[in-house]
């Protein structure tokens, strides 16, 4: 935030009469303009031979296309056991039939809080795995499931009848300019040299794909398309293995395609094709259509796709449309919001944090910044049948409001709103009040059952979070009347949730209770007190307070005497512990880091006891067994404690789930091969460390090392954390 942005928000708080505008260190930004498009440039993703683990995405968001090397999904079956190829959209959801007509009901258990029994989804609690084994809960976690909405492919020449394969491709180099969107792959196939270029549209839910060839000029490669049948799986989209469950109706119209989809008979969706004029269209089999531009030098294609009756009036026809709206967008895209510069660095390590931070931007964009929460692995492929996580959610976009980006963020905030009346209903099921928001979810808002889900409370405070962020950013009465009953219902849960303890003098959150890292769910019937929960209602009921005096309301005297009087933080050899009624163990999230790191100063957190927590966890802690998000948690916790050499040393940890492939997904395993809340993580902590926090040191670059240590931090358009 420069200076005049700053006194502008500030102004415009002063005269709402509205309290509590972070301040920001204008003088921490460059003091010269930073050459943004040489920084992004530097960091395009290039790649000169096939990897199953970095296809290339192209997206805006609501929509994305991923290609493998050849700039389309040729090889699909290449990418089987790594990074798979799925065209899929925010609102590209489907169930099967469900005869029994389950309900969330069908799953109850009943489990004692404070004194009484109320019900919990929590499955099938004789049988194995996490509860989710009875036909109820089955059914139940995999619909709604997300959907591949086609695959997109070159159609290529057989030789003797034999298919080429991805071996068979020569002189490969494939490119991604950032700044464009633009994917531009090149190979030689059979002594013929063939040009592949690919682009989303950055509104629509669009791809268009321009192929120039000797290939395609004399007929033998063209555009194949094919649609499948979706799939409950847990990872995969696309079930190829089910035609007779689908439809597909086909109407011409001079060189447009239109597709009529009907999946059983309840899912529906159209796509629209726009090719080039002279290129002629075929039915190849069951679902299956290619496209040839014989005696023509290149060959287009555009594809729109649409929920059923939501066809845009905007008609797409042809590449040079698409690929100059997507390149407008980008250069908007990278020239706004924030940027950090750390070329002038003595450092060796600085070029890959820079590069990590620049590919996490753009996948986060694509990938994390529709109008849903993002599944973990955004649009690229399912994991968890395509449903997000809303604990997840802070850590896949609260950043974009600390990189001026709030647009982004705002977009997928509305889903709170939608799905309050639910979100009351879990809370009035159990006995409290306002809100309980759910964990693993789909777009209608229904929690999914098993032993774990319902009874992780970690994600309560993220809307409160997201609020004060936005307000940061917008102190408008707007913002106060958008945010109002999410933050104050919130706030009415955690304030009733909690149990007193007339023995301790204090409340405890739980039991039934899950931590954080979720492997004390076995015994979720007797744990209790979460660090990082403690701290974080502790913070957020402040914050809601902050919200009742900005909205004209009194105080609420509950509130703040849950506040003051919570449990202090589980303490055991002299560490901080993720959870206080059973050993949770050493490994997987180090949650309690959190609770000064993630969560702002709130009163209850020691810093030498933190200091050595994060030493231990350092040192001691499996980190193998870490998981994306907690390197840049560690990151924060190590920079709010004045310890930026951790910082940078979390950030860059060398370990398997703490790697950033090429094109920029950040793995974690064959499963999860990409774990978009790595990479917005990353982009939070390291705009805290660049520009600081509310109430930290009015220095340059607090969270990073000084110069002297070989780091030096340029940036601009960036807004303190909390």
């Amino acid at each position: 935030m420069n200076r005049r942005t700053f006194l502008k928000a500030a102004g415009a708080a002063a005269a709402f009469g509205i309290k509590g505008i972070a301040t920001a260190n204008p003088a921490s930004e460059s003091p010269s303009p930073i050459a943004r498009k040489s920084l992004v440039a530097r960091h395009k993703m290039v790649f000169k031979h096939p990897d199953r683990l970095t296809p290339v995405s192209v997206g805006n968001g609501e929509f994305a296309f991923t290609a493998d090397i050849t700039g389309l999904q040729t090889f699909p079956e290449f990418h089987q056991n790594g990074m798979l190829l799925q065209t899929m959209a925010q609102w590209s959801f489907h169930s099967t039939s469900d005869a029994h007509v389950y309900k969330l009901s069908d799953t109850f258990n009943d489990y004692e809080y404070n004194g009484r029994l109320v019900p919990y989804p929590s499955g099938d609690e004789k049988g194995g795995g996490f509860g989710d084994g009875s036909p109820a809960a089955q059914w139940l976690n995999a619909n709604p499931h997300r959907f591949d909405l086609g695959q997109i492919g070159l159609l290529l020449p057989r030789i003797d009848g034999q298919q080429f394969s991805i071996e068979d491709l020569a002189d490969v180099h494939q490119e991604l300019d950032l700044w464009t969107g633009l994917i531009s792959s090149r190979f030689t196939l059979v002594g013929n040299s063939v040009l592949v270029e690919t682009v989303a549209h950055p509104h629509l839910n669009a791809m268009a794909v321009r192929i120039t060839s000797p290939l395609v000029e004399n007929g033998q490669m063209g555009v194949r398309l094919r649609f499948p049948y979706a799939s409950a799986d847990w990872l995969r989209a696309a079930d190829w293995n089910q035609s007779e469950r689908h439809t597909t109706q086909v109407s011409i119209d001079h060189h447009e395609v239109h597709f009529s989809r009907q999946l059983d008979g309840t899912t529906r969706y159209q796509a629209q094709v726009s090719a080039s004029k002279q290129a002629e269209f075929a039915t190849t089999g069951a679902h299956e259509y290619v496209w040839r531009g014989k005696a023509l030098p290149t060959l287009e294609f555009v594809i729109a796709f649409f929920p059923d009756g939501d066809v845009s009036n905007e008609r797409l026809t042809s590449f040079g449309q698409v690929s100059k709206a997507s390149a407008q967008h980008w250069e908007k895209f990278w020239m706004s919001g924030g940027v950090i510069d750390l070329s002038e660095s003595r450092d060796p390590r600085w070029f890959e944090l820079e590069r990590r931070i620049v590919l996490s931007q753009y996948q986060t964009a694509i990938n994390g910044a529709g109008s849903l929460p993002p599944q973990e692995t955004g649009l690229v492929q399912n994991s968890w049948h395509g449903k997000f996580h809303l604990e997840m959610h802070w850590w896949h976009a609260a950043h974009f409001a600390l990189w001026g980006r709030e647009d982004l963020l705002m977009r997928s905030l509305g889903f709170y709103r939608k799905i309050l009346p639910i979100a009351r209903e879990t809370a009035h099921r159990i006995g409290c009040h306002g809100a309980r928001w759910p964990k693993n979810v789909g777009p209608e808002g229904r929690e999914s059952p098993n032993r774990i889900n319902p009874f992780l409370t970690w994600q309560q405070p993220h809307p409160i979070h997201f609020a004060e962020l936005m307000f940061q950013a917008r102190p408008t009465r707007e913002t106060l009347a958008f945010f109002k009953d999410i933050v104050l219902e919130t706030a009415d849960f955690m304030a009733s949730f909690v149990i007193w303890n007339p023995a301790r003098n204090c409340y405890e959150m739980g039991p039934p209770i899950v931590a954080p890292y979720e492997n004390n769910f076995q015994e979720r019937k007797t744990s209790k007190n979460p660090s990082f929960d403690l701290a974080y209602w502790t913070w957020s009921l402040g914050i809601a307070q902050i919200w009742r005096e900005r909205l004209g309301m009194s105080r609420s005297e509950e509130w703040d005497h849950v506040r003051k009087n919570l449990a202090p933080l589980p303490i055991r050899a002299g560490i901080y512990r993720e959870i206080e009624q059973v050993d949770a163990g050493s490994s997987g999230h180090p949650t309690m880091l959190g609770a000064l790191g993630v969560i702002p100063e709130c009163g209850k957190v020691d810093r030498p006891t933190m200091q050595k927590t994060l030493d231990y966890v350092f040192k001691s802690w499996p980190h193998d067994d870490t998981w994306g998000w907690d390197f840049p948690m560690m990151a924060m916790t190590a920079a709010r404690i004045g310890r930026p050499d951790q910082a940078i040393e979390a950030l860059l940890m060398e370990t398997t789930k703490n790697s950033f492939l090429g094109n920029g997904h950040n793995y974690q395993q064959d499963i999860l091969p990409l774990y978009l809340p790595g990479n917005g993580g990353l982009l939070f902590a390291v705009a805290m460390m660049a520009a600081g926090w509310k109430d930290g040191p009015k220095t340059h670059a607090p969270g990073f090392p000084t110069p002297e240590s070989g780091w030096t931090v340029r940036w601009e358009g960036l807004r303190p954390a909390l």
